[in-house]
């Protein structure tokens, strides 16, 4: 059967981010992925393929969601900002305690579809619910990284059991646009055996890991002192305490030698001295939800820190369980709205290095780097073009300072929000 021929896509601006911008720029694709990128002249000569012009409009790589909780879509303005953090887990295990299978399918559909809305083609989701998979993978075009969640607290199976039964999961999972793997909720929520299973398992399987690391003051004080509202809850509900008092999370993921280039720290919001620059000798990243940072009221995010000691930081949107209603709105599942408030604290930062938070290195904390992400010879063909009639690099800046028209969006080479022009 022959193939259909590529399709070059003509844009007042083409944003690569692998190289710089194009005015009057062109994007060639075939078969799913990027065939050609360059300037409009150039391809519409040397490429042989259908034209498109699809006019004022700047074409980017698709936004790359590094973590999120999808299947808590539908709990937007559930919870108000709590008094503690601890509060806040009280009540969300309580709202899930009442929830129902088909609850939480059509909760994780109605996220994958607002992450798309606004601009997302790949995402790095929590599944608390793995009985959801496949069935949500094949209702959505979305590219997703199921990471199955694992905690040991309170539950009577042993580690390993409970190791092995997620994997027999993650091998029953079919191959294809998505994908499944591991994801240790935290160190408060698991426990030193576990980990170190985990940590062996990483070894077999070319695989991200995902861990929520150091997210809340109390959990950093558990670990690093061995004491506080969180350390005595946890006691008090049959935790073994052992392994607190001495380290700070970071610290404790180094000695289990956890941390690594596979490795995904969510959060990482409380730094002991030296913990950035252990992340950053592992090659490990760190992935930051600046709305859901802003709804816990956490102390300033350490982004300069972490870059520094050459940690790979990227945005995540978190749940929408975790972020405050916008007035009398309820929040939705919106990268570029992540990316508005980390520009907002951080002024001084370029429009390009804000962009590849949410591309580039969020495709590389996904273990994906150059295939999603950015718009590259033979790179998945996942774009994105959003209304502009600005010329570079206002266009660019336009991007990270104000809420962006999505004209299109394109998931390997197919349109599943058609632009008109």
């Amino acid at each position: 059967m022959a193939q259909p021929p590529p399709v070059t896509y003509r844009a007042r601006v083409v944003l690569p981010l692998a190289q710089p911008a194009i005015e009057d720029g062109a994007v060639s694709v075939f078969r799913g992925r990027v065939a050609a990128v360059g300037r409009w002249r150039d391809l519409r000569r040397t490429a042989p393929a259908q034209l498109r012009d699809l006019g004022e409009v700047v074409l980017l790589p698709g936004l790359v969601n590094a973590h999120c909780h999808l299947d808590y879509t539908d709990m937007a303005g559930a919870l108000p900002p709590p008094k503690s953090f601890l509060d806040w887990i009280e009540g969300i295990i309580a709202l899930k305690a009442g929830w129902s299978y088909t609850d939480f399918a059509q909760s994780w559909l109605h996220g994958a579809q607002q992450l798309i809305d606004h601009g997302c083609t790949m995402v790095g989701d929590i599944e608390a619910v793995p009985e959801l998979l496949p069935e949500v993978w094949e209702a959505t075009p979305l590219r997703v990284i199921s990471f199955l969640e694992l905690i040991s607290v309170r539950r009577r199976l042993r580690p390993a059991t409970l190791l092995r039964q997620a994997l027999q999961q993650l091998r029953a999972l079919p191959a294809g646009r998505s994908f499944g793997a591991l994801s240790p909720h935290a160190l408060y929520t698991t426990n030193p055996e576990l980990l170190k299973l985990v940590r062996r398992t990483a070894r077999q399987v070319a695989r991200p890991i995902t861990m929520h690391v150091a997210e809340s003051a109390p959990e950093f004080e558990m670990f690093r002192h061995g004491r506080g509202a969180m350390f005595n809850w946890l006691r008090r509900n049959g935790r073994d305490m052992s392994d607190c008092g001495s380290r700070s999370p970071v610290q404790q993921l180094a000695a289990l030698k956890l941390l690594g280039p596979q490795f995904l720290a969510v959060h990482v919001n409380y730094l002991a001295p030296g913990d950035a620059g252990l992340l950053g000798a592992a090659g490990a990243s760190v992935v930051h939800c600046p709305r859901s940072h802003a709804f816990f009221g956490h102390q300033a995010f350490p982004f300069t820190e972490l870059r520094a000691a050459g940690v790979n930081v990227c945005l995540g949107t978190d749940s929408l369980a975790s972020i405050g209603k916008e007035g009398r709105r309820l929040p939705e599942l919106d990268l570029f709205a992540e990316l508005r408030r980390f520009a907002a604290n951080h002024p001084d930062r370029r429009p390009e290095e804000l962009l590849d938070l949410v591309t580039r290195n969020a495709a590389a904390a996904l273990g994906l780097r150059g295939k999603v992400g950015q718009l590259s010879r033979r790179s998945c063909a996942d774009l994105i073009a959003v209304q502009s009639t600005a010329a570079v690099p206002e266009a660019v800046n336009d991007l990270v300072q104000s809420a962006p028209k999505i004209a299109g969006v394109m998931i390997a080479g197919q349109w599943v929000n058609e632009p008109a022009g």
